[in-house]
């Protein structure tokens, strides 16, 4: 599954990332036909930015400078922010069933192993998941399951009560943006999972 929003704008480039998007072309025109090796062209590129003037860094300063300009103002005009704020009354999504068995090991990973860090703890979460026999999994699954369906009682009377004005909450049809936060969470978990 592609990660981000594809609406997002571009990110904006530093000074030096500029120089290498230079000197790469200026490669390319002189050595159309042999394949640049990333590794010797990262440590030329490299090598050759230190030699640089403050003048010659000066021109990729004022690229960098105009694109944080480009960047700021398409970042204003940006989805994300004008989406609205999430209603703090909406339901809250609840935990798969793989979350809920992580909730309850990560403790155990800690207290075993102190200082462990937390790509290391989720490492271990996910294989001891990936070992577990299905019906290891199945009261985990199982519960989850059963705060799906609460939840989608909970979201179901949330979304009467905005149609009827019973609550107050952002511009936005609370009903939406409900179904796009689970899109999301979703997406999330499903990419936990496969790890």
């Amino acid at each position: 599954m592609p990660k981000g929003d594809p609406k997002k704008p571009k990110g904006k480039m530093s000074a030096y990332a500029y120089f290498v998007q230079t000197f790469r072309k200026e490669h390319k025109k002189k050595n159309p036909k042999v394949p640049v090796n990333f590794a010797e062209f990262s440590k030329k590129c490299s090598e050759r930015w230190k030699t640089l003037s403050g003048k010659e860094k000066s021109k990729f300063d004022e690229m960098a400078k105009a694109d944080k300009v480009r960047y700021d103002r398409e970042m204003k005009d940006y989805g994300p922010g004008k989406r609205g704020k999430k209603d703090p009354d909406a339901p809250k999504r609840p935990p798969s069933g793989f979350l809920m068995f992580c909730s309850e090991f990560r403790p155990k990973i800690k207290s075993t192993h102190p200082g462990i860090s937390i790509g290391e703890v989720a490492k271990n979460l996910g294989e001891m998941w990936k070992n577990l026999s299905d019906r290891e999994k199945q009261p985990y699954i199982t519960k989850a399951a059963k705060l799906k369906e609460k939840y989608k009682k909970d979201v179901a009377d949330y979304k009467s009560k905005r149609k009827f004005g019973g609550t107050k909450g952002p511009a936005k049809d609370a009903g939406e943006m409900v179904e796009e936060d689970d899109e999301k969470e979703e997406e999330e978990e499903e990419e936990e999972e496969d790890e």
